[in-house]
Order: C-alpha cells, then structure tokens, then sequence
C-alpha cells in the first residue's frame, strides 16, 4: 500500500474506511434551475416595489433558502467499504447481510406500498425510483430488511455481495 493507506493499514483499518461502491443521492439538475427561479419569482411578487434595502430582502431571503433545502435533500450518501453498508448515518455489518435485490421503480413502489414491513428500515428519496432490498440475517434485531434508494441498484447490489464474499461472510 501506499499514501495515506499506509499507517491505516498497520492498525487495519484501510479496509473499512475506503468505500468500494459510493453514491449521492443528490436531486435532480433540473432542480437546481427550477427552483432558484422559481424564488425569485415569488421574491419579485413579494417585494412588488418596495422602496430602498426593502427591495432585495426578498431575494435575499428566500433564493439562498431555497437553495439550502435543496442542497439538505439531497445530502444522502450511500456506501459500501469492505466490512458495511452506509447509508447516511445509519451503518449496517455486513455480517448480518442476508439476500440483496436490486428492485425496479414499479417493485420499489409496490415494497413501499402494500407490501411494505412495518419494521423496515427505509431510506428512499421520491426523486429515485429504484431500490435496493437488503435482507437482514440477525436474531437480535427486528428489523426484517433494509430499502434503500438508488440509481444505480444493480451495481450497489452487486458492490454489496462483493464486499460481503471478500470479507468471508
């Protein structure tokens, strides 16, 4: 090894800390063009005249505001090292990893919808429309899978079984 792998790799931890599969779950680019205009448009409407500073406290305001939840709603990352699954803060072993299926936009609807598990640990953004489906093999917690959003579900199922092979699970 090499760089900064190095002094990890003499404590081992070069295997969990770099991901082999990473994802953002970032909004739509038409997002960041619609939504900004659109606040500006309601920041003229507001301001409608207004005399002196009064003028740009509209834009101020909500343009920069709009543009801060975009950026919040779109701050899911997903990722896979050697030893777990992360996804946001939330981190699963993949010891307790049990089968993983990519699901099309219409198996994550119906997953979500009528066939959904009460127990189920979900992450799914409305602007993804495919899923991935990790089952759980742990005795001692009742979460029966995991659903997480992604645009690329065959490649983290994939990234998912490939980690799971290479850490002897």
């Amino acid at each position: 090894m090499v760089g900064p792998t190095l002094p990890l790799a003499r404590y081992g931890l070069a295997r969990t800390l770099y991901p082999v599969y990473r994802e953002r779950l970032g909004v739509p680019l038409w997002w960041w063009l619609a939504a900004p205009a659109t606040a500006a448009l309601l920041a003229a409407e507001v301001y409608l005249g207004a005399p002196g500073y009064a003028t740009i406290l509209p834009y101020v305001v909500l343009v920069p505001a709009v543009v801060g939840v975009l950026w919040w709603a779109g701050r899911v990352r997903v990722a896979v090292t050697a030893d777990e699954l992360q996804v946001d803060d939330a981190r699963l072993p993949l010891r307790y990893v049990g089968a993983v299926t990519p699901l099309s936009a219409l198996q994550t609807r119906d997953l979500l919808g009528p066939g959904a598990e009460p127990y189920a640990f979900v992450v799914q953004r409305p602007w993804v429309g495919t899923a991935v489906r990790v089952d759980l093999d742990d005795p001692d917690d009742p979460t029966p899978y995991w659903v997480v959003s992604s645009r690329r579900a065959t490649e983290l199922a994939a990234a998912i079984d490939a980690a799971r092979v290479g850490s002897g699970r």
